[in-house]
């Protein structure tokens, strides 16, 4: 931690954050039953077989290249094999693809960053190629398919203000010779908002982490562990850099300095299918399919039935989902195979409980990442007024975040390089509450380098790569 910020330990944060439940009349009791939170890939029924909208992370972190603004990225579309031509990844059309931001405590948006995108063919009667000949710019006639998109700022119940219009998207890459420098169109893809920047186009999915944890945890005896599940494949990002002050309630980042973060995917509740030309069309109202704030609680908190419940619910239902987080199932499934006795954060209690995951899920951290009169509900909350600590450029920088000294990380925001499996395991294995253990997958960074400079994902894997999963 830079000088200048005075932080108790991480531990003694989180009993402050359970002291300020009790003070606030938020017991365990007063909460209804169910679970809560969001994440990751392929993590609910609906969206695994609509990865257009499938929301795999959500970041957000102070710029480590202008301090004074917060960078807020969300991804889409899991699994994306570099060669999977020839339509390749494209976001999809009439969808709300939002960023919300809650400046005051409560579970609202105050704010929404939304992306709006349509498709467009040079070519789409007489050809099947997504280019037709080396793509060296944005507006190259050899992109055969490309996507524009209009980038709005929302403010619900007050205004909404067109930012962006018929911006073009980085598109998908399809190889060195269709694409001989992708950073160069990449490049060409951000666009200036204000006094921030936004970025819409593939990126190298920058979440790393072995997923054979499915399979018995690790093999039953960790023996699958150490293989990032990721490598390779790539996704669609979403990224934009804002500064402080717009975020912030009022402006002021001093007195207002906790905001949540969130991301959804809406779209018309009914889904047409023409019979005679195949094409598929929505009608009705918007209706919200895909949210995510923290990583890894929908796919290991929330069981399979509420999954698409929990996508479609919103962060002022959430008290009803403090079941899952009080008494989650992965540590009872780590107990039944590994022999680890489920944690208890409170043993005179009937009944597990698990204070310190309500804490950092639902209210935030008291004294790092819980605002004030905080109603709780699930979304990654950011301080804004904590310094970055970016990997070289402080003494104190760990990939663990805050349960590794490193206030400037998960869960305090998520940066790219935060192990968040590592986190995890740790703190639902009671790390917080005097179990401290190192567990892990294994998969301590990711296979790409992350750039210096918004918006910071790394480059995509390419199409020509002949075996972009090996290392």
């Amino acid at each position: 931690m830079q000088s200048g910020t005075a932080l108790r330990t991480p531990k003694r944060l989180i009993a402050g954050g359970l002291a300020a439940l009790v003070a606030m009349g938020l017991a365990v009791s007063s909460f209804a039953p169910t679970d809560g939170d969001a994440s990751s890939h392929r993590e609910a029924p609906f969206t695994a077989s609509e990865p257009q909208i499938d929301n795999t992370d959500v970041y957000a972190f102070t710029s480590p290249d202008n301090p004074a603004t917060v960078t807020l990225i969300s991804n889409w579309i899991p699994f994306e094999e570099p060669a999977g031509g020839p339509n390749f990844y494209p976001f999809a059309e009439k969808t709300r693809y939002d960023i919300k931001i809650s400046n005051d405590g409560d579970a609202d948006p105050e704010i929404i960053y939304r992306w709006v995108f349509t498709d467009h063919y040079r070519n789409a009667e007489e050809q099947f190629l997504y280019n037709t000949g080396q793509v060296t710019s944005l507006d190259d006639p050899d992109l055969n398919f490309f996507q524009t998109y209009k980038l709005k700022k929302v403010r619900p119940g007050k205004s909404s203000t067109t930012l962006i219009r018929n911006a073009v998207a980085a598109p998908s890459d399809v190889g060195a010779a269709s694409m001989p420098s992708y950073e160069d169109l990449r490049n060409e893809a951000i666009e200036t908002v204000g006094a921030g920047k936004t970025y819409a186009g593939q990126a190298d999915d920058p979440f790393f982490l072995d997923l054979r944890v499915f399979d018995l945890l690790y093999g039953g005896d960790f023996s699958e562990a150490g293989d990032d599940t990721l490598r390779g494949f790539n996704t669609n990002t979403l990224a934009i850099q804002v500064p402080k002050t717009e975020l912030a309630q009022g402006g002021n980042v001093a007195d207002n300095s906790v905001i949540g973060v969130w991301s959804t995917a809406s779209r018309r509740s009914a889904k047409i299918s023409n019979r005679k030309t195949g094409e598929v069309s929505f009608a009705g109202k918007f209706a919200q399919v895909s949210r995510l704030g923290h990583p890894l609680v929908n796919e290991v908190v929330v069981p399979v039935g509420l999954k698409d419940y929990f996508n479609a619910s919103k962060p002022t239902k959430d008290a009803q989902f403090l079941d899952a987080v009080n008494e989650p199932i992965l540590p009872k499934v780590v107990e039944a195979v590994y022999g680890i006795e489920e944690p208890d954060s409170d043993p005179n209690k009937p009944g597990i409980q698990r204070d310190d995951l309500i804490s950092v899920f639902l209210t935030g951290i008291e004294g790092l990442t819980q605002p004030r009169n905080v109603q709780p509900s699930e979304m990654l909350r950011l301080n804004l007024s904590t310094p970055p600590c970016e990997e070289g450029s402080c003494g104190e920088y760990s990939r663990l975040g805050v349960i590794g000294g490193d206030n400037a990380g998960f869960p305090n925001g998520r940066r790219l390089g935060d192990d968040v499996i590592d986190i995890a395991l740790q703190v639902f294995e009671g790390e917080l509450i005097g179990n401290p253990n190192d567990l892990g997958d294994g998969v301590n960074d990711n296979e790409r380098p992350f750039t210096s400079t918004f918006p910071f994902v790394g480059l995509p894997h390419r199409g020509s790569d002949p075996s972009p999963h090996q290392d």
